[in-house]
C-alpha cells in the first residue's frame, strides 16, 4: 500500500505571529517556519502503518515556495521514502488557497496512484479545514475527518473521529482521504543519522503548470488586524452585583 501525505510549511507554533504594519497580512520575514503540526501527525501515522507492514511506501508532498524543501526534508528524516515539491509561489507571503491545493493534490494522486491520503485536518496559519474534504470530492473517494485512531485491514480503514458529542467510529473503503487530529499520536523527533540520510532521499521538484492547474486566487484579503488586547478585570462586592454586570454590561445573560 502506498500512502501520500501532504505537508505544509507554516509559522512555527511557538512563534507569536505579527501583523505587517500596512495590514496586508502576517509578517513572515526572518520568522521561524516549520511543518504544520497536524501534518506532522499525519506523517507519523503513515510511518507507523509502514512499521506494521501495512504500508510499503510513503510519499510526502508540499505545495508552495521553494523553501518548503526544508519541510519535506524533515518528513523524509522522520521516515518518508521520497518527496515531491510543487513550487506554486515565489513569495513566502502568498498562501495557495485550499481549492487550488486540492486540485494539485488530485493531479498528484492520479499520477502516483496511492491507496490512502493522510493529511492534517487543517493548517495552523489559515485554519481553513477544507483541503482534505475538497480532495476527496474531486477524487470521488471516501473520506474520514478529525481522526483520533486509525486501523487499516482488508482494504478498509476503521477511523475513530472526534465529534461534538464524543467519539464516532466509521469504516471507509480504500482508497480514501483521512484527515487527522491532535490526539492520534505523538510525532517522533528526527534523529541525526536520519537527517543525514534524508539528504540523499529523492525530492522531485515540479510546478503547478506541470499539472495544468490554475492556482489564481479567488479570495481577496482586505485587511489583517491583530486581536484586541484583553481589558483588565474588576472585582465585585456581591453575587447580585456580578449578575447585574453580566446582564447589563456584558450582555451574556
Amino acid at each position: 500500500m502506498k500512502i501520500l501525505v501532504p505537508v505544509k510549511r507554516v509559522i512555527d507554533y511557538n512563534v507569536k505571529a505579527r501583523v505587517k504594519s500596512d495590514g496586508s497580512g502576517v509578517e513572515l520575514t526572518n520568522v521561524k517556519m516549520s511543518m504544520n503540526p497536524f501534518d506532522e501527525i499525519a506523517v507519523e501515522e503513515a510511518i507507523r502503518l509502514k512499521e506494521k507492514g501495512i504500508a510499503k511506501e510513503i510519499v510526502a508532498v508540499s505545495i508552495g515556495v521553494k523553501q518548503a524543501q526544508e519541510t519535506l526534508r524533515n518528513a523524509l528524516a522522520m521516515g518518508a521514502d521520497r518527496a515531491i515539491l510543487i513550487e506554486a509561489a515565489s513569495d513566502v507571503h502568498v498562501d495557495i488557497e485550499p481549492l487550488a491545493v486540492a486540485k494539485l493534490l488530485a493531479a498528484v494522486v492520479k499520477e502516483e496512484q496511492p491507496d490512502l491520503v493522510l493529511a492534517g485536518k487543517q493548517a495552523i496559519d489559515n485554519d481553513m479545514n477544507a483541503t482534505g474534504q475538497m480532495l476527496a470530492a474531486l477524487l470521488g473517494w471516501a473520506q474520514a475527518t478529525f481522526a483520533s485512531a486509525i486501523s487499516v485491514e482488508d482494504g478498509k480503514a476503521s477511523v475513530t473521529r472526534e465529534i461534538d458529542g464524543g467519539l464516532q467510529t466509521i469504516e471507509v473503503k480504500l482508497p480514501a482521504v483521512i484527515t487527522v487530529d491532535l490526539r492520534l499520536n505523538e510525532p517522533r523527533y528526527a534523529t541525526l543519522p536520519n537527517i543525514m540520510k534524508a539528504k540523499k532521499k529523492p525530492l522531485e521538484e515540479k510546478t503547478a503548470a506541470d499539472y495544468g492547474v490554475d492556482i489564481a486566487p479567488r479570495l481577496t484579503v482586505v485587511k489583517t488586524v491583530e486581536p484586541e488586547g484583553r481589558k483588565a478585570g474588576i472585582k465585585v462586592g456581591s453575587v447580585d452585583e456580578l449578575i447585574a454586570k453580566l446582564k447589563d454590561e456584558a450582555g451574556v445573560i
